[in-house]
C-alpha cells in the first residue's frame, strides 16, 4: 500500500454535501421501491371516515389489532352523525382492546360532531382543515390526504423517524421539522409512497432494537450499517412480513466494513 492510499484511509472523511445527501436519499428511495413494489396503508378502510377513525385507533396500537376491531365498529357506526351520537359506553366497548380507549372514544365522538357541525358530515380534503379536527395532527392528516385523497404527504411515525435518523437524512427531532426536511430531499409526487416504503422497511427489516443489517438492501448507503447483526444468516432470522422471501432473495452481500461517513467519497 502506498503512503497516499494509506493517508486516504486514515484522513477524516469530509461531511456529506447537501447535493450528495439528496442523491443518496433518492437512490435509497429507488432501492426501497424495488424491495417493496406494492406498498399501501396497512389499516383496512373503504372511505375517508373509516380511515380517520382507524388512524385515531392506531395510536399506541398495532395496525393488526386495529384491523381486528374495525369490521364490527364500522358496521355499527357508518356516518359521522353515528359517531357524534354514539353511546359512549358502547363505543368504548367496541374499541377497548386498542388501548387508551376512553381518550380515543372522546376523539372519535368529537371528530363525528366536528364533521357534522362544520363539514356537512364529510372528511375535508385540506391539511388546514384536517388539523382542526379532534384527534388529528399533521401525521394523521397526512395519512388521510395521501391514502384517501391521493394528495402527497409524508407521515412521520415512530418507524419513519427512527429510520431517517439512522440514515442521517436529518438530525431534527420535531416531527413537523422532519417532515419538511425529508420533503426537501424527495420529489413531492413520491411523498406518500416514500412514507409507506420507509414504514414497511422499519416494520420488516430495520427494527428498533435489532435491525437486520446483514440482509438489508440499503446497507451500502446506510451510515448506521452494523447497528444490528451483519452476518447474513443471523440477520435473515430477523426479517418479518409477507415480503420476507423476496427481501432475502434480493439482499446484496453486506459491505466489508461499516461506513464511516455518509456520502464519503462522493
Amino acid at each position: 500500500m502506498t503512503s497516499s492510499s494509506l493517508e486516504s484511509i486514515l484522513m477524516p472523511q469530509e461531511p456529506e454535501s447537501h447535493l450528495a445527501l439528496v442523491r443518496r436519499a433518492r437512490r435509497m428511495n429507488r432501492t426501497l421501491a424495488t424491495a417493496f413494489p406494492h406498498v399501501y396503508c396497512e389499516l383496512d378502510f373503504t372511505d375517508p371516515l373509516e380511515l380517520s377513525v382507524a388512524t385515531i385507533l392506531s395510536a399506541q396500537c398495532t395496525d393488526v389489532r386495529v384491523n381486528q376491531v374495525t369490521p364490527a365498529l364500522f358496521a355499527r357506526y357508518r356516518t359521522a352523525a353515528d359517531y357524534a351520537g354514539a353511546n359512549r359506553a358502547e363505543l368504548e366497548e367496541y374499541i377497548r382492546s386498542t388501548g387508551f380507549y376512553r381518550n380515543k372514544a372522546t376523539s372519535i365522538m368529537g371528530l363525528g360532531q366536528a364533521l357534522v357541525d362544520r363539514f356537512d358530515g364529510e372528511v375535508p380534503r385540506t391539511m388546514k382543515e384536517l388539523v382542526t379536527l379532534p384527534g388529528f395532527g399533521r401525521k394523521t392528516a397526512n395519512v388521510i390526504l395521501g391514502n384517501a385523497f391521493d394528495v402527497p404527504g409524508i407521515t412521520v411515525d415512530t418507524h419513519f423517524s427512527r429510520l431517517v435518523h439512522r440514515w442521517e437524512w436529518t438530525e431534527l427531532q420535531d416531527p413537523v421539522k422532519i417532515e419538511h426536511a425529508v420533503g426537501e430531499l424527495i420529489p413531492r409526487a413520491e411523498w406518500t409512497l416514500l412514507s409507506h416504503r420507509v414504514i414497511f422497511h422499519g416494520r420488516r427489516v430495520c427494527h428498533a432494537r435489532k435491525p437486520a443489517c446483514g440482509v438489508c438492501v440499503l446497507a451500502k448507503d446506510c451510515p448506521s450499517f452494523g447497528a444490528g447483526p451483519i452476518d447474513p444468516v443471523e440477520a435473515a432470522e430477523l426479517v418479518k412480513g409477507p415480503e420476507r422471501d423476496h427481501l432475502l432473495e434480493i439482499a446484496p452481500p453486506p459491505p466489508r466494513r461499516r461506513r464511516v461517513q455518509a456520502g464519503a467519497g462522493r
